[in-house]
């Protein structure tokens, strides 16, 4: 596919040069990211998660950092990126040096959930996507021996996951092993239309299968006899290592002790609103879960089934795009493409993957739909499209990779910050609020719902990870069941879903708060380019404001004010 800038094309710099380096070298040292950027030439391959691993792409990042240092930017798109990258190395190093990389164990993004999850990005249409995928599954028990490799090694000198998480990742990869539920056999079954009669190719996808379901058995039985004994029941991890993850997934330091105080006012504030939209949903006096229990008893907001939640989604979807391109942002042809698919696995986990390079592999919305969860209602998930979609993750991570006439393929493919990513998607949220596409008090509720979520986690994260206390309605101490408590009093979802949640921010410090506290900080990057306009004597063009962010693809937050020039 041929892709046409957005812009004229301008000359690569030594600067780009690095990065381009720094992307090639990090796709050979992580096949896994290589495989999410959509660079070529590594389907075949799994990371190195040993000690050994985890030292070479420090390695790598020190090496790039050090080649940054001599060079001087050429133009203003290279002082965004020596910015950008010199913040983003330093941060990553630092947490290597700090043992976290070979510590790594939670319930949603560790090891043992990304070999696994990069096979629903490989391409499955001939006979060479499968003999990649028999590969690259062959690949699986080395990988996952690293991993154990380095997590008995965390062990000895002290560092281990709390024991919640080596249970939960205990049970994931007991699924994974099972010959009947894993997701591994429901991948090779659905090779047979392509596969056919060739049968060596066919001996050897079982082969593989059951190589990479023997090897989750191993790391469960790993994780359950070995490292839970030795695991600790505490679940918070103290200011110091808080400090340097919430650094990293923000990209930016903020003041922990004020941006809780801030989650605590600003969840006041989200119920405040959604209490008044309780009393235009369900009457006079309603309740929250009053309109909660209206909106799920109205049929005509309820889905039933897999099948019509993906139909729906992809609807949603693709609405959005044609009536957004054009009128509230300009969205280039082949970012156009958005698709909405279920995933194989059964997680909870609703996520988004971007395309490749080239856009032959589109941006994907994921919804990963626990077993036990049939019934979906429409009022929760508009909003969830829109975040995961267009204006949300799609139009920001397709818009980047399609910027190949400015930025380099570090800062279109290998480069993303959470709180810079994830606080855009729910900026996009409050956006298409704003701009009347959830006017319906039913999808408004829906969004403050995941806006009530986002903000409740940035209290209940640095509460108890930091030890701050609680309110006092919650008890004045922060624990792991007064947090469940916390969680089921201000989100109205499943509770297979929360209890997913609650278990991902006892285990990952600082990521979840990224989102809420990454939409504050755009929010304040906006403002502050609305008051320069004024100061100027110039009308603020949102249009145009969103535009020039979209076009920097993912900074460190820290870096996004000086890139916009506020």
């Amino acid at each position: 596919m041929t892709i046409l800038p957005s812009t004229p094309v301008r000359q690569a710099t030594p600067v780009d040069a690095v990065a381009d380096a720094h992307v090639a070298a990090a796709a050979r040292l992580n096949p896994v990211e290589a495989t999410h950027a959509g660079v070529p030439g590594h389907d075949r391959e799994l990371p190195d998660h040993s000690p050994d691993g985890w030292a070479a792409r420090d390695d790598q990042r020190r090496s790039t950092l050090l080649a940054l240092e001599g060079l001087s930017p050429a133009d203003e798109v290279d002082e965004v990126t020596l910015a950008a990258m010199r913040f983003a190395l330093r941060t990553e190093i630092d947490l290597h040096a700090a043992g976290e990389d070979e510590r790594r164990l939670n319930n949603i993004s560790s090891p043992s959930q990304q070999v696994a999850s990069v096979f629903d990005l490989m391409p499955t249409a001939t006979v060479q996507d499968w003999d990649d995928i028999a590969a690259r599954l062959r690949a699986v028990p080395a990988s996952l021996g690293g991993y154990v490799t380095s997590l008995r090694e965390s062990a000895a000198h002290g560092r281990t996951a709390a024991v919640r998480q080596v249970h939960a990742v205990a049970e994931q990869a007991r699924e994974l092993a099972d010959p009947q539920a894993s997701a591994f056999t429901r991948l090779v079954a659905g090779s047979t239309g392509v596969v056919g009669d060739d049968g060596a190719l066919r001996a050897d996808l079982d082969r593989a299968v059951a190589g990479a379901r023997e090897a989750y058995g191993e790391l469960a039985r790993f994780l359950e006899q070995e490292l839970a004994p030795q695991a600790p029941v505490e679940d918070a991890v103290g200011r110091d290592r808080y400090t340097l993850w919430s650094r990293h997934f923000l990209g930016a330091g903020v003041d922990l002790d004020e941006t809780y105080a801030w989650g605590l006012a600003e969840l006041e504030r989200v119920v405040a609103e959604q209490r008044e939209l309780a009393a235009q949903i369900a009457g006079p006096g309603a309740s929250v879960a009053d309109a909660v229990a209206a909106l799920d008893a109205d049929p005509a907001r309820r889905l039933t089934g897999t099948a019509a939640l993906q139909a729906w989604m992809q609807a949603t979807s693709d609405e959005a795009v044609a009536v957004l391109d054009g009128t509230h942002f300009e969205i280039p042809e082949p970012v156009r493409t958005l698709e909405c698919r279920i995933a194989p696995s059964s997680s909870g986990a609703i996520y988004y993957t971007g395309p490749s390079d080239d856009f032959s592999r589109p941006g994907r919305m994921w919804w990963s739909v626990p077993a036990d969860v049939t019934e979906f209602s429409t009022w929760r998930e508009r909003t969830t499209v829109y975040h995961e979609g267009v204006p949300g993750h799609h139009l920001q991570i397709a818009q980047a990779v399609h910027e190949r006439a400015t930025l380099n393929s570090w800062r279109r493919l290998g480069a993303w910050t959470s709180g810079h990513g994830e606080g855009w998607a729910l900026y996009a949220e409050r956006l298409m609020a704003d701009l009347g596409f959830l006017d319906d008090p039913g999808d408004r509720l829906g969004m403050l719902d995941g806006q009530a979520l986002r903000a409740a986690r940035v209290v209940f994260d640095l509460g108890i990870h930091l030890g701050l206390p609680a309110p006092a309605a919650w008890g004045g101490t922060w624990t792991p069941d007064t947090g469940w408590d916390f969680l089921r009093a201000h989100v109205n979802m499943a509770e297979s879903f929360v209890r997913f949640e609650h278990t991902r921010y006892l285990g990952w410090p600082g990521q979840a708060p990224s989102y809420k506290v990454g939409q504050r900080l755009w929010e304040q990057a906006r403002d502050a380019a609305a008051a320069s306009a004024a100061a100027s004597g110039q009308p603020f063009d949102l249009r145009d404001f969103h535009a020039r962010a979209l076009r920097l693809g993912s900074v460190p937050l820290e870096v996004l004010p000086s890139a916009l020039g506020v």
